[in-house]
Order: structure tokens, then sequence, then C-alpha cells
């Protein structure tokens, strides 16, 4: 029986499906879940519109982390992440910016966390989940509950 074209044998999906810039013949390369979950936190963070990475005890863990001196800024703060062989999935907190449209504030979220984790670690990003927890508002104060001075007298 002859292939037709546009329909492949299984010997074609599996050579296919195992091909990865990951694995080659000279070695394997294996990227932690924390590596994803940095670059997905840096690169959400990026997006126009996003507040904070983050739900409410996240943040309040990263606020009292910030107070420490030397302390480092936790990037992976708010995502969580899966990463396979191939392939990583990954599920994203935020708060977001009061007016900031967010559908298209999720689109952009996911454009920018799938261009980077794929650039970066030649994993194939299968799906991207936001939540949002809130918006933020900014009605005078920081997000100490201290007001912030007026920038016009």
């Amino acid at each position: 029986m002859t292939e037709t074209q546009g329909v492949s044998t299984s010997k074609d999906v599996s050579s296919r499906e195992s091909s990865s810039p990951l694995a080659t013949s000279t070695g394997k390369t294996t990227i932690a879940d924390t590596v994803v979950s940095k670059i997905a936190g840096i690169a959400t963070r990026e997006v126009a519109g996003v507040h904070a990475v983050g739900g409410g005890a996240s943040r309040a863990v990263g606020a009292l982390r910030e107070r420490i001196p030397g302390a480092r800024i936790n990037h992976a703060q708010g995502v969580a992440v899966e990463v396979g062989e191939r392939q990583a999935a990954i599920d994203i907190d935020i708060v977001a910016d009061y007016g900031v449209g967010i559908a298209e504030l999720a689109a952009g979220i996911r454009r920018n966390v799938i261009g980077a984790v794929e650039r970066m670690t030649g994993l194939e990003v299968t799906e991207v989940n936001i939540d949002v927890h809130d918006v933020y508002l900014n009605d005078g104060q920081d997000d100490n509950g201290e007001d912030t001075p007026s920038r016009v007298q």
C-alpha cells in the first residue's frame, strides 16, 4: 500500500517525535523546572499591564523577602511549571493593572512567555494558563499602604 500525500506512517511519526534539540547523538540536555519558572516569570513581568506576579500569599512572602538586605528577587514567584523531556506546561498567577484589557493582557503574556521559553530552552510550550488574582488600582498609595508623594504641587 502506498503512502498518500499528507499521511505519514507510524515510523515517520515516531522519528519526528523523538527528535529534539535537547537530545542529540552527542548527548542529552536536561532543564530544571526552576530554569523554566524563572524564564517565564521574567517574560511575564516584561509585559505592560502586569502589576505583579503571584497570588496574595506569594506576593506577601516576596514583599518580606525584599525587605531583607541583600536578598534577591524571586523571579519564579507566582509561576508553576511542569517540564518533560520535550515539552513544558506553565501556570502563572498575576495582578493586572486597572484599565488593561485582561484578554489582551493574557494573550500578550502567552506570546512573550512561549517565545522566551521556546527560544531559550528548546522545549515546546504546550500551554500557558493565566490566573488573574486581582486588579491593581493606583489610589495614591504604594503597595505597602504608605502614601506616595504627589508628583505635582
